[in-house]
């Protein structure tokens, strides 16, 4: 999980850091809370309109359930949140011992009652975002979990 960042498909996150790492002593729930930090260029208009640059930065919070197996990341955006927030929830799940449930929502939400034209189309590219982030997102962590597999049968006799 905590090796999802960097990699090759996901370019536009450009750091990472870990702002806290806990661990439920009757649990053994794993809490992480990470920033990230990314590079996406925003259409002018939103520059223009909201102000921002190509810098955005995203809180990340995880629970690695280590009984369970089960692995919850909620993320929000940081940057132009007083325009619009991108709240994400993914889970992660065993299904069988070679297989694993993956499960994906988000809810965009602009803040601008008075400029609906301009909220819409904030909306839109939001969302548009989204998708195109989350497809590489879950393409590059394949490829981690892919090398992290790979690496631990060559190590292992």
């Amino acid at each position: 999980m905590w090796h999802k960042y960097p990699n090759s498909k996901c370019t536009h996150v450009v750091s990472v850091d870990t702002i806290d790492r806990t661990v439920d002593p009757q649990t053994g729930i794993i809490r992480t809370e990470r920033v990230l930090g990314c590079k996406q260029k925003a259409p002018i208009w939103i520059v223009k309109l909201f102000g921002g640059s190509e810098d955005a930065f995203v809180r990340e919070i995880s629970f690695v359930d280590p009984a369970t197996q089960n692995v919850t990341i909620t993320s929000v955006n940081l940057s132009l949140s007083q325009f619009a927030t991108c709240y994400e929830q993914i889970r992660y799940s065993p299904l069988s011992a070679t297989q694993t449930a993956f499960t994906q929502t988000a809810e965009v939400q602009a803040r601008m009652a008075l400029w609906r034209t301009a909220a819409d189309g904030l909306e839109k590219w939001l969302v548009q975002r989204f998708e195109q982030n989350a497809q590489l997102g879950k393409s590059g962590f394949t490829d981690v979990l892919r090398n992290l597999w790979e690496e631990r049968h060559r190590a292992s006799p």
